[in-house]
């Protein structure tokens, strides 16, 4: 199973013209160990792009995403780390759901296939990512 982060989706359903090729070729991939599964999170993120529920359903069905839920120890371990950036300085606000996302991936033990790398990284150091090359 692998965890999809909402920018690799983006890169899909908006045909990324730098970031597209990437994202399907790593979305194939980590498909031939198993799920591929977004939460309620991604979900909701990925839903701006869309005016009908039906139509970014089907777009997760044909992609082959399954929706799971969050554990409830992964929203306790987003809610401390945030606050843990938001005490080292972090000052932007619209970070949370990146918290969801990563400990969701942190607690399950799901790689994570992502471009944004850094909050990852450094709030989730146990995670393995499926990232670009630096």
């Amino acid at each position: 199973m692998t965890l999809v982060d909402t920018n690799v989706l983006l890169d899909l359903v908006t045909n990324d013209p730098n970031w597209a090729d990437w994202s399907i070729a790593k979305l194939e991939a980590a498909s031939l160990n198993g799920p591929l599964q977004i939460n309620d999170v991604v979900y909701a993120e990925l839903s701006v792009r869309y005016s009908r529920i039906e139509d970014l359903d089907a777009f997760l069905d044909e992609a082959g995403l399954e929706i799971v839920p969050i554990p409830r120890a992964a929203l306790f371990l987003a809610g401390r780390v945030f606050t843990q950036y938001r005490k080292s300085g972090g000052s932007r606000t619209g970070v949370l759901p990146d918290f969801f996302i990563g400990a969701h991936a942190a607690v399950s033990e799901l790689p994570l296939i992502t471009r944004d790398v850094g909050r990852y990284r450094t709030y989730f150091p146990s995670l393995r990512l499926i990232a670009p090359e630096s």
